[in-house]
């Protein structure tokens, strides 16, 4: 049995910020359980052909830690997992890490004021804090379509690219056009014989005002930092204003959509192909994408992008709605990830043996994205309501681990045994937000912001600022502290 004060889970970024900002404080009793053989999360799994980020490097890095040897301002992901596991180094997390450690329960112990995590191992830790930071895309949804399983080609799903796959001269299918998509397409274009694109709705494309940095930049990065902070802020007061135009004043947003079908009109010639490329929603109800290449891609003459519903999945292809095979060797999901379903599969018991499966039947909620009532010393790290639809959700894990550092400050007091957030606050917080949301742009389609009943439990609805005031400072009032026992 293994002893911390805090268990943490998960090395992407948010569990590699949690530790940083305890380590930076002072606490080194913290113990991080990762599932694989090194950290990463998302920027460890996701290595399909042209995987990037689509937040210039610059504000998608940890403030603290600025790399001003990025190779580009819309790094790649090999870029940005060498910068994540330079960190957990620079920081010496490393000791902290038990990899190859896959979490599947936790329970609180009441009498004791500490959470009992179990392992697919069966190894049992104990913590008094217990910090999940699995991310809102970290678990891929594979679409239940018939017929998938008698598929005789090579199929997988994006997050899990099978690289002995060879492409060239093959009919690829590919399923899904979202984020990740848009930057793999390109890609198979150059390599397949044949490429079909089954597009269920189009999304939003954008110009990404990419370049290599030179040589020079990266000295001036290095010895002057303020001249790469002047870029970050120029990066961050852009995200603010786009998400001011989603949240406050969609007319903004038409600034947005003008440029998008100016980009439509440049790289699609085809009106046929143009009208099945335009959106038929507001522009941020569904994540926008920012991308060169994908548009080209598809105007290409080994390129057809398919709109008909998918009926089911043949031995030797797609079949549509109105009976056509479409022949296919290998079958490509970029179907995205279970964004509202958090935490995943991890079975997770609070005060009295509540599941939060049960707490969160109508959809998940948290203060602040992060506490539970009946779930003391739990706390999520981009957990419900807040995730972004502009700007660095890195700028919002920093906040949520400074708040967390605080709750652990609190923690440590001899005479505190554990906190639990006051039901009356978290449900006031819970229906602000759902307001706000609502009169948001990101009700007006259905997309992985919500839920099918409607409830948007992904999206934070105001500026980062405004998140970053809220958590500024922990406030002992808003939780009920239970005595040491």
């Amino acid at each position: 049995m293994g002893d911390t004060s805090v268990l943490i889970v998960g090395t992407g970024f948010g569990g590699v910020g949690t530790a940083i900002e305890l380590k930076r404080a002072g606490f080194d009793d913290f113990t991080i359980l990762e599932s694989a053989d090194e950290p990463g999360g998302v920027w460890r799994e996701n290595t399909y052909p042209g995987a990037g980020c689509d937040i210039p490097s610059p504000l998608y890095s940890f403030s603290y830690e600025p790399n001003p040897d990025w190779p580009k301002r819309f790094s790649l992901q090999p870029d940005i997992h060498d910068y994540l596991k330079r960190v957990v180094r620079r920081y010496g997390l490393e000791p902290h890490i038990r990899f190859g450690t896959r979490v599947t329960a936790a329970a609180f112990d009441e009498e004791r004021g500490l959470w009992r995590v179990e392992t697919a191992g069966g190894e049992t830790f104990e913590a008094t804090v217990f910090v999940p930071a699995v991310g809102q895309l970290s678990r891929p949804v594979q679409p239940d379509i018939p017929g998938q399983e008698t598929f005789e080609g090579a199929s997988f799903h994006s997050a899990h690219w099978d690289h002995d796959v060879d492409l060239r001269g093959k009919k690829v299918a590919v399923i899904g056009t979202g984020a990740s998509a848009i930057q793999f397409v390109p890609e198979l274009q150059r390599q397949a014989a044949e490429l079909t694109v089954f597009q269920r709705t189009a999304p939003y494309i954008m110009a990404k005002r990419d370049t290599s940095y030179r040589r020079w930049q990266q000295r001036l990065f290095r010895h002057l930092p303020a001249t790469q902070l002047l870029g970050r802020l120029r990066i961050f007061l852009l995200a603010e204003y786009a998400t001011y135009a989603m949240t406050k004043h969609p007319l903004l947003a038409k600034v947005f959509e003008l440029r998008t079908a100016q980009l439509r009109r440049r790289h699609i010639k085809d009106r046929a192909l143009r009208e099945k490329l335009t959106p038929d929603y507001p522009l941020g109800c569904k994540r926008i994408l920012f991308t060169n290449e994908y548009l080209p891609a598809l105007a290409q003459h080994n390129v057809a992008v398919e709109t008909r519903h998918i009926s089911a999945i043949t031995p030797s292809g797609v079949l549509t709605e109105d009976g056509v095979e479409h022949e296919a060797d290998v079958i490509v999901y970029g179907t995205g990830f279970a964004a509202t379903d958090f935490l995943g599969e991890l079975k997770i018991e609070g005060l009295g043996g509540r599941a939060l499966s049960d707490a969160w039947k109508g959809g998940a909620r948290a203060y602040l994205g992060m506490t539970v009532p009946g779930f003391p010393n739990l706390f999520c790290v981009y957990g419900p309501n807040t995730n972004l639809g502009a700007g660095s959700i890195i700028y919002m894990i920093e906040r949520q681990a400074r708040y967390i550092r605080q709750a652990v400050e609190h923690l440590a007091k001899p005479e505190v045994s554990y906190m639990d957030v006051v039901p009356e606050v978290e449900q006031a917080y819970d229906e602000e937000i759902q307001r706000r949301l609502g009169r948001s742009v990101w009700t007006s389609c259905a997309s992985w912001y919500r839920q099918e009943n409607g409830r948007v439990s992904t999206n934070w609805p105001g500026l980062v600022t405004e998140y970053d005031r809220r958590t500024k400072k922990l406030d002992l009032g808003d939780y009920r502290t239970a005595g040491a026992r």
